[in-house]
């Protein structure tokens, strides 16, 4: 098997973190990237523990408490007793959390579909090929 172009990895660095920041300015709360994240956590899995939550975001145990807290001081979680660990407890999102993933996801598609829109059909077919080759990179 031969090795990549040197600068291949680099500009796929590159461009894949720009891409990111972009995305990030659709952030359609005052809510960190990493607040955001544990919000679309509760929306596509569900109820969690704080622990759970932490080992998902591969974060430390206090940070994601205060993760846990911030996002609930402005009403974005809840927290209730665990269903069968009467110690521990349950993050639940509310429907304004709700509301935040639901809005960020629909500015971020957004933007993406007219960035998407200003490439020829060739390019458009290019950067579907390389969604699928990212998403199997990232899924190891």
């Amino acid at each position: 098997m031969t090795s990549p172009a040197p600068d291949l990895a680099t500009n796929l660095r590159v461009a894949t973190l720009r891409l990111s920041r972009r995305l990030r300015r659709e952030l359609v709360s005052s809510c960190t990237e990493s607040q955001y994240a544990v919000l679309a956590a509760l929306v596509h899995v569900g109820p969690l523990s704080p622990g759970e939550l932490a080992e998902r975001e591969r974060v430390q145990a206090p940070s994601m408490t205060r993760t846990v807290a911030a996002l609930e001081d402005v009403g974005l979680v809840a927290r209730t007793k665990h269903p069968t660990d009467g110690r521990g407890v349950v993050v639940t999102i509310t429907d304004a959390g709700r509301e935040v993933v639901a809005e960020t996801k629909r500015r971020r598609n957004a933007w993406l579909n007219q960035a998407l829109a200003g490439l020829s059909e060739d390019e458009r077919d290019t950067v579907a090929r390389a969604a699928e080759i990212l998403r199997r990179m990232t899924e190891g």
